[in-house]
């Protein structure tokens, strides 16, 4: 059995309401405190640990007990916090849909392989926010990323992070929640 030191309900909850949670809960808490986040969205596995990560938390792993996902998280110092940043460069859902005809653009979706399938935009990859860094060799470093998720905070994650591998990315905010262009299917 893991101690925590504080336990986080989250269960219910859709990104990116499990991880504004946890960045709220966290900041109140002392240095080595060790945090349990109760989640029943299958995102926040990868949400949780890019974000701590990304800050310099210790992300400790997350033990799957039915529909519940557990994750654990040790609080750092503050010396060993980093501020958190925004990927810098960002479009709007109606500026991303007058060049979805580009073929000089790629555009990435880092939501759950569940959220894709029902409804993504055309052309659109599906590399879960989880899977990009393993993934992001499939990508060309030639041609512009958009990336894209639900609501922007997983997208500006990835968005990171391919951003610090040399490629050219831009995040798409506020994403797929507020998306009225065109639409597909793999179902």
């Amino acid at each position: 059995m893991i101690k925590t030191d504080h336990i986080l309900d989250a269960k219910g909850l859709a990104c990116p309401m499990p991880i504004v949670k946890t960045k709220k809960t966290m900041k109140d808490l002392e240095a080595g405190v060790v945090l349990e986040v109760q989640a029943t969205d299958k995102g926040s596995k990868a949400d949780i640990k890019a974000w701590a990560d990304k800050v310099g938390h210790h992300y400790l792993g997350t033990v799957e007990e039915g529909e519940i996902l557990k994750h654990y998280l040790r609080k750092a110092s503050d010396s060993e916090v980093e501020s958190e940043k925004n990927h810098p460069n960002i479009i709007s859902n109606d500026d991303l849909e007058a060049k979805l005809a580009d073929e000089n653009i790629t555009i990435v979706d880092v939501r759950e392989p569940a959220e894709y399938v029902f409804s993504h935009l055309p052309n659109a990859i599906s590399i879960p926010l989880g899977e990009m860094e393993n993934r992001m060799s499939e990508l060309s470093s030639d041609k512009q990323i958009y990336v894209i998720c639900r609501t922007g905070t997983r997208s500006d994650l990835a968005a990171q992070q391919l951003a610090d591998s040399g490629y050219d990315v831009i995040n798409v905010v506020p994403g797929m929640s507020e998306w009225a262009g065109p639409t597909t299917s793999s179902l």
